[in-house]
């Protein structure tokens, strides 16, 4: 599912991405990945998050056609990128890069990792 979750074929699919958003501290639904996205509101977030210097992984949409209707079934938000800080929905591109630009971005990612490192 994620870069370092391996999928379980006695899991659903929306079982997986439900796990993998409890589990990544700060998990991107995208439109590629990290390394190659494949629109600009990807990139976007994308450069946001490493230019925060902070671990976080990318879930390419197009790697199952089943993917993107599933997350909108979880979200109930239509468009991507979606980002995951905790295991909560924060929003979209645009909610995140006014977040960052309110200073506010940053702080929740690091207690979302702090978290994470104590459990």
């Amino acid at each position: 599912m994620t870069e370092s979750t391996p999928e379980s074929a006695s899991e659903s699919l929306r079982e997986q991405m439900e796990r993998a958003i409890r589990e990544v501290p700060v998990l991107l639904f995208t439109k590629g990945n990290k390394h190659f996205p494949r629109c600009g509101f990807s990139k976007a977030v994308i450069d946001l998050f490493a230019e925060l210097d902070v671990p976080f992984q990318t879930v390419d949409i197009f790697q199952h056609p089943d993917v993107k209707p599933t997350l909108v079934e979880i979200t109930g938000w239509p468009t991507t990128p979606q980002i995951f800080i905790g295991g909560e929905f924060i929003g979209g591109g645009d909610v995140v890069r006014e977040m960052h630009a309110r200073g506010e971005l940053e702080p929740l990612v690091r207690e979302a990792l702090a978290r994470a490192e104590a459990s």
